[in-house]
This record gives C-alpha cells, structure tokens and sequence, in this order.
C-alpha cells in the first residue's frame, strides 16, 4: 500500500499537463522482502539486503537513474544498496532533515519502528543538521508499533486516538514537528485528518523524486502548513 501510495503522490506532485509529461516510474513491490526491523534488532538472521540489491540492480538494467525506497526502515541499508548498485538511491532521511532546516525546526519527534529507532538512522542524520530528536518512551513507542503491525499492516482500521496519544508526549517533550517515519504511518495521515504538526516522509521521498525526475507542481515547495 506504501509502494502505490508513493505512486501517486509522484504522480499529484509532478507538473505535468499531458500523460506524456508524467516522470517514467519503474517499480518493482516485493512484500515478501524478510522484515526489516526483526533483522536489525538481530531478532532474525534473515537478511533483506540480497533480495533489494537484484530489484534495485533488476530497476538499474531497465533504465532507472535514480531509485526511491518506500520503506524507511530500509534506509539502514541505503548507502551500501548505492554503492553496490551504482545509481543514486534517494536519502529520505537527509532530505527530511534538509527540509526542516530550512524550516527552522531544532526539535523534531519520530514515529517510526523500533529498528529504526534503535539504529538511530534519525538521530545520527540529524545531529550534523542541528536538529535534536526526540523518541517516545517505552510505553508510547510500544504504541507506534501496534499501529504499525497490528493495524496498517494487518489491513485493520487505524486506532487514530494512539497516534494522537504518541503525539501529545512528544510534543510535551519540546518537538516541533511529529515526523511520520513508517510509510504505514503515511497510510494514516492520507486517510485521517492529522493536525499540521505531521510531516509525513513519505511525502518527503515522493518530492525529492519528483524533483530530481521532473518538475515539481507549483504548492509542494513546502510540506509544512
């Protein structure tokens, strides 16, 4: 759902007034990939990396110049999926903290699962951006993940009133924005009205595609309200 998500939000950000205007999308959605946070938690020695080197090198072959991963998590493995496929694999975690340093923001709170978290994929990116990081406790990160396995990923309706519970203790703790960094979570805010505190980076991803691909639609310069 992530994956066809991402294709449409290149398809509304692109500027592009015919069909034939529209950016040339190759995508190759494998679900059954092994989980990524159980294998960064060292919860299982399955490793997702040989599956995503022959899609991204199968996407090179067919002519893609620039690949995008709808799956934050996975951006454990983005530097090493560039330098052994050859072509650029788009950063979404350094285009999010670009983004919000050019927004003013210092203090920004994650929702995103424990592999992430814990790899500090987020925190380590945006400490040379000057951009603290706040996480959930225990109790609120356990939330973020119930929402994200036991219901996007099982196709059971969202309990919306978790996330606002997430975002209320993060925002107590100083953040300024509430970062969405699952793309199960980017599922939510598509189909829920979030408050404008929500960036979604998957929205991030889609953007910097759109922009390194096509042009950008006039009214996706800024993501923030």
């Amino acid at each position: 759902m992530a994956t066809a998500y991402f294709l449409q939000l290149v398809t509304q950000m692109s500027d592009a007034a015919t069909d034939q205007e529209h950016i040339e999308v190759l995508i190759h959605s494998k679900p059954q990939i092994p989980d990524r946070t159980r294998f960064i938690l060292g919860k299982s020695s399955e490793s997702p990396l040989p599956e995503m080197l022959k899609i991204g090198a199968q996407l090179a072959g067919l002519g893609a110049q620039v690949l995008a991963i709808p799956c934050i998590t996975a951006h454990f493995f983005q530097g090493r999926l560039e330098r052994e496929i050859g072509v650029p694999v788009i950063n979404a975690i350094e285009e999010t903290a670009e983004y919000l340093r050019q927004e003013g923001i210092v203090r920004a709170g994650l929702m995103a699962t424990d592999g992430t978290v814990q790899s500090r994929l987020f925190q380590d990116t945006f400490s040379s951006y000057g951009i603290e990081v706040i996480t959930p406790d225990e109790e609120h990160q356990a939330k973020v993940m119930h929402l994200i396995y036991q219901n996007v990923k099982a196709g059971v309706k969202p309990e919306t009133v978790l996330l606002e519970q997430v975002g209320r203790q993060l925002s107590d703790c100083g953040a300024q924005v509430l970062l969405l960094a699952c793309t199960e979570l980017s599922i939510i805010k598509r189909d829920f009205v979030l408050g404008a505190e929500y960036l979604d980076v998957l929205e991030v991803l889609a953007r910097k595609a759109v922009m390194e691909c096509g042009r950008l639609k006039a009214g996706y310069e800024r993501l923030l309200a």
